[in-house]
């Protein structure tokens, strides 16, 4: 069973920056498509980002591309997403999402997800 774990997530204004991390246990992380989604009040959750096992390729939403940043580190066992120049409509809890698969696009993709971390950003 694979275990997913947030942190970093937290309250900024707007144009500031926060970066996120998942960290994984209990399986093999390099064999695993990382993903990030985020869920705000009241609305479904949607894909922000992911990274394919092999680091080669990175996707992104269109209301976050240029200001967000996938990255994994496979020796730590942990995936990142640096979020710059962050908007209200930003606002949202985020969740990290692993697919023993080679890449993460859906909800309906991923097999393991974490608890999720709230971020806040104030106008």
């Amino acid at each position: 069973q694979v275990e997913l774990v947030e942190s970093g997530g937290g309250l900024v204004q707007a144009g500031g920056s926060l970066r996120l991390s998942c960290a994984a246990s209990g399986g093999t992380f390099s064999t695993f498509a990382m993903g990030w989604f985020r869920q705000a009040p009241g609305k479904e959750r949607e894909f922000v980002s992911a990274i394919s096992r092999g680091r080669s390729n990175t996707y992104y939403a269109d209301s976050v591309k240029g200001r967000f940043t996938i990255s994994r580190d496979n020796a730590k066992n942990t995936v990142y997403l640096q979020m710059n120049s962050l908007k209200p409509e930003d606002t949202a809890v985020y969740y990290c999402a692993a697919r023993a698969g080679s890449y993460l696009l859906l909800s309906s993709m991923a097999d393991y997800w974490g608890q999720g971390t709230q971020v806040t950003v104030s106008s």
